[in-house]
């Protein structure tokens, strides 16, 4: 069965997680890994959004934090200060998935500006969570698309200070040294190579002395993560209905 890239992303990135983890989670390639792995392999896995919703089990993917597929669907909501406080401070968060505009080679995250911070090229939409969760859930995966100018040598911004336990791409896995905590290829997809992967990040890239290839996806992980954007996509053509 043919895959696009980002397909065995989402699914790489899914893998990660376990039935019945507690996982901060944020909008976009991290919501749908989330959910893929809460429609396949872990069922009790309790998603947190921003927006306080706790526990949510989205039909579909939701466009933002504000989304009312998360709230309609979760076990409870709360008030954002409650999240921070008696859930994520307080230690209670096993997995915070980000994503960014900017990673470095030591994980750290820019989700702020591209270019000088008081005149930037572009300004992003902003930390959100994203300091806090990198600082307070027991560990971080990130899951981002690789370029040059998306993995960086130096942030333009560094918004969250970030040690990812890995960070899935478009061409495999990075994983921190264990002795200096620099991001290193350690496995590919099965049609990627290495230099592909130096080719898609700016610094020069740390290569594992053993790359494992990253299993392909099962029937069940692509038909289910096909379907999750089937719903998502016809959910999100649906005309709103005005009152009369």
């Amino acid at each position: 069965m043919e895959t696009t890239r980002d397909e065995l992303m989402t699914i790489a990135a899914a893998r990660l997680l376990w039935d019945r983890a507690v996982c901060f989670v944020g909008i976009g390639l991290p919501s749908a890994a989330c959910n893929l792995a809460r429609l396949t392999h872990a069922p009790g896995i309790v998603l947190i959004y921003e927006s306080g919703t706790i526990g949510a089990k989205p039909s579909v993917l939701p466009l933002s934090i504000g989304d009312g597929e998360l709230a309609e669907t979760a076990a409870c909501v709360v008030p954002l200060p409650e999240v921070f406080s008696f859930y994520l401070q307080a230690g209670r968060v096993e997995v915070g998935f980000l994503s960014a505009a900017q990673i470095d080679r030591f994980g750290d995250l820019n989700t702020t500006v591209i270019g000088d911070y008081a005149r930037p090229s572009i300004r992003l939409p902003g930390s959100g969570g994203a300091p806090e969760i990198a600082a307070h859930a027991k560990q971080i995966f990130v899951v981002m698309k690789a370029t040059p100018r998306s993995f960086v040598e130096r942030l333009d911004f560094r918004t969250s200070l970030c040690r990812p336990r890995a960070v899935i791409t478009d061409f495999g896995i990075l994983s921190p040294a264990p002795d200096s905590s620099e991001l290193t290829l350690t496995a590919l997809f099965p049609d990627a190579t290495v230099e592909e992967a130096r080719a898609a990040v700016g610094w020069p890239l740390a290569v594992a002395e053993n790359i494992n290839e990253v299993p392909p996806p099962t029937t069940l992980e692509i038909s289910t993560l096909r379907d999750l954007h089937a719903r998502t996509a016809a959910a999100h053509r649906r005309p709103v209905e005005l009152p009369v």
